[in-house]
Parts: structure tokens; C-alpha cells; sequence
């Protein structure tokens, strides 16, 4: 068992920070969390549009197929706690959740604020002094094994707090504003961990021409979008996604994002084709078309489009095919016709970019997980040095495996140091 007198560190109050030093505090250390910014969990409840989207329902064995790297890496971790024990952790805080679309649970009546709040009190009940406005400058090391940080306050005073283990969690690069600048990649390469290259992830992405922009404002629920690179097809989901007046965005988007970012770092040639209408055969639609222009030969053309597509969209298309909306039915011709199938079934919009880290939700890269034992999130390199969340090199789809991967190395990396300790 853990030693009482155990001084634990955590940098960074975030999902993975708080869940850390509150297993740590209520296994018997003594912990202080040590925090940048005035305010805690500032991303946390910034997740699921302000609702706190903690996890997903999908049965922990479908786990691996959303995450981009490293799940070997986080087997154990997700295993040690799992959605369900996410799940019953928060509703053991008072708060009620729900399953909702694609399996994501959210709370009922609760914000993503008020889950921030409940769970920091959580961690202080547990017995964790948090500290605010201090930034961490320095890993004190003798022998390879932590014996602390060097820290600034907010007046630039510096001190060194000694400490038997220190855990980092402060988060990646996305959302700077809410204090994730990056500093754990720092801290971790100066004592001889490697760092992935950083990239933005779940991130909006920029599309040539003016396309977007004349669609800007328009969702598109339930659609079909296909990745190419290269011109070889690379993957296809399907979900919802929205124009915007620099290109697309969405879930179904960001899902993507990842493989596109990626990509056009290697200058590859990046494009998204988008099937409008993806529960209707090719051959089908064109015959639902002969159909609709039979029974309604004395309507105009725009009036068939508002079938398939949303109304802002419509002119658009009409522009796009280069056919008249108020053009009769019974004057347009198959070649029309296919023109207009074509564009319901893969409009194809070419990437050029993608926004900053400011827009990105999580952060793809980070510390090298090769240099992390995975059964207890300690450094390979210093010891008593342990790592949490986003700072590591795992990124996952949208639905809450991003938020689960942080509890879960959280909690890992807060039962871990003390057991390192004690074993000492």
C-alpha cells in the first residue's frame, strides 16, 4: 500500500489532471494540483458543445477502432477504467446521464461547467490541495528520478516543490486559450522524451474556391463524404458535417480531419466528394427523377430539388449545374439530369488546409508512447515521472474516446505513483 506521507504533483487541472490527483489524494497521498490559469477544467466543459460528452456506451472491446495510434499503448489503461466505470464514477458525483446519437453519453439536466465544478470539488473532498495561477518551468531530476518541480507564480516568483512523483497532464496544444499551450511537451523533452510531431486534430478543414462560402450556414445531416488522396480513395464515413466560410466542419469532418491534416503535410493532393442523397442507388435516383418529372412535368425544376436538398441549397446547385430553377420539367433533358446526379452524389470540394490549433479540438502527437510503461504510465527514462491525457501521443474519433482515454490514464497514472512509491 501507498506510503501516507507520499508528496505527489500533478500538473494541470484538466480531465486527466484532476482524475489523477484525486485517485492519488484518496489512496493517501499528498497532492497538490498545480494549475496555470484561475480557472480548472476550463476544455472539460468545453466538450460536446458545453455538454460534457465524458464517453461512449460502445462495449470497450469496439474501442480500438476509434483511436488513430496507440492503442496497444492504452489497452490496459481503458481496462483498468472503462466507460462503464466512467459512467457510474459521475453518477456517483450526482449527475445523470443519457445515451444519445452514436453512442455518446451526455448528462441529462447537467452542463459541461457544472460537471468542471462537481468533479474538482470531488478531487478536494479526496483531499487535493489545488493551486492556481503557477506555472511549471522545470522537472527537477538527480539520477534520472524526479525529486520535484521549479515553478513560477503569477507575481514571477519561482520555487522548487519537492515531490516523491510528479505526473503531467497538461493537456495538448488545441484551444490555447483555455491554457493548453503545449508546456507538458516541453517540460517532457527536457529531460529526454521524445516528442511526435504535433499536428491539430478533430479540426476544421479549408476547401478551394467559393463554394463553401456561398453555402456557409447549411448542415447536412446523414450524408456520405469520401476522403481522396491522391486521388485514391482513403476512407468514407457517414455522419453530419456543415459549410463554413472558409470550407467544412462537423463531426463528420473532424472524424476525417485527421487523415487529411496528415496528408497535406506531405503535400499530398487532398479532396472530399460528398453523396448528398446516400441512401438512394445511383441507377435508382435517376429513375426516382423520370418518375417525379412524369407525375409533375408542369412544375419547375427547383421544386424537384427541394427533395433532396436543403432550400439555401438549391440555387446553388442550380448555379453549379448550370440549369435554371424555374426551367419546367418537361423541358429538361437527360443529359440535365445527369449533371444534376452527379452533383447529389459526389460533390467534390478540394482541401487546401485546415484551421489552427485555435479551432482543433484535441491535439494529435505528443509524447512518444514507446517511451511509457502502459500498466502504470511512468516514464521509461525518469523515474517516478508519470504521464496523463492528452499530453501522451493518442488521439481518437469525436463521441467521447478522447474524454474516456483521459479518465483512464488518469486514473491510471493516480493509482500508479503511489503504487512506484511505496515499491521504492
Amino acid at each position: 500500500m501507498a506510503k501516507t506521507s507520499s508528496n505527489i504533483i500533478v500538473i494541470g487541472a484538466g480531465a486527466s489532471g484532476i482524475m489523477a490527483a484525486g485517485i492519488a489524494a484518496g489512496q493517501g497521498g499528498s497532492v497538490k494540483l498545480l494549475e496555470k490559469t484561475p480557472v480548472y477544467g476550463r476544455k472539460l466543459s468545453m466538450t460536446g458543445n458545453g455538454r460534457c460528452n465524458i464517453t461512449n456506451i460502445a462495449p470497450i472491446t469496439e474501442f480500438p477502432r476509434h483511436y488513430h495510434s496507440s492503442f496497444r499503448f492504452l489497452r490496459h489503461a481503458l481496462h483498468s477504467f472503462t466507460n462503464q466505470d466512467c459512467i457510474a464514477f459521475f453518477e456517483g458525483l450526482g449527475i445523470a446521464f443519457g445515451e444519445e446519437d452514436n453512442g455518446r453519453v451526455l448528462p441529462v439536466n447537467s452542463n459541461g461547467h457544472e460537471i468542471s465544478v462537481a468533479f474538482a470539488k470531488w478531487a478536494e473532498r479526496c483531499g487535493v490541495k489545488i493551486v492556481p495561477n503557477i506555472s511549471v518551468t522545470k522537472i527537477l531530476v538527480i539520477n534520472n528520478k524526479t525529486i520535484g518541480i521549479e515553478a513560477k507564480d503569477f507575481d514571477g516568483n519561482i520555487a522548487q516543490i519537492k515531490a516523491d512523483a510528479v505526473i503531467i497532464a497538461t493537456g495538448g496544444k488545441s484551444y490555447p486559450k483555455t491554457g493548453s499551450t503545449g508546456d507538458g511537451y516541453e517540460l517532457a523533452k527536457s529531460v529526454g522524451h521524445t516528442i511526435i510531431p504535433l499536428r491539430p486534430a478533430l479540426v476544421p478543414l479549408e476547401t478551394q474556391g467559393d463554394l463553401s462560402k456561398r453555402l456557409q450556414g447549411v448542415s447536412l445531416p446523414h450524408v456520405s463524404v469520401t476522403l481522396w488522396v491522391d486521388n485514391h480513395k482513403e476512407t468514407a464515413q457517414i455522419g453530419d458535417m456543415i459549410f463554413t466560410h472558409y470550407g467544412v466542419s462537423g463531426p463528420l469532418i473532424l472524424n476525417l480531419s485527421r487523415i487529411a491534416v496528415d496528408s497535406k503535410i506531405v503535400q499530398k493532393d487532398v479532396s472530399i466528394s460528398i453523396d448528398l442523397v446516400p441512401n438512394i442507388d445511383y441507377q435508382i435516383l435517376f429513375k426516382e427523377f423520370l418518375g417525379y418529372i412524369k407525375n409533375h412535368n408542369k412544375q419547375q425544376f427547383k421544386n424537384m430539388l427541394t427533395i433532396y436538398l436543403p432550400k439555401k441549397m438549391i440555387s446553388v446547385c442550380c448555379e453549379e449545374i448550370n440549369i435554371t430553377g424555374d426551367k419546367m420539367l418537361n423541358q429538361i433533358s437527360n443529359n440535365e439530369l445527369k449533371r444534376l446526379r452527379v452533383w447529389l452524389k459526389s460533390l467534390t470540394l478540394k482541401v487546401t488546409g485546415h484551421r489552427s490549433f485555435d479551432e482543433a479540438m484535441i491535439t494529435a502527437g505528443g509524447v512518444d508512447t514507446n517511451q511509457v510503461n502502459p500498466k502504470t504510465l511512468e516514464s521509461k527514462i525518469i523515474k517516478g515521472l508519470h504521464f496523463a491525457g492528452e499530453v501522451l501521443d493518442i488521439d481518437a474519433e469525436t463521441g467521447g474516446f478522447n474524454l474516456q482515454a483521459a479518465f483512464s490514464t488518469g486514473w491510471l497514472a493516480g493509482n500508479a505513483c503511489l503504487m512506484d512509491i511505496s515499491n521504492d
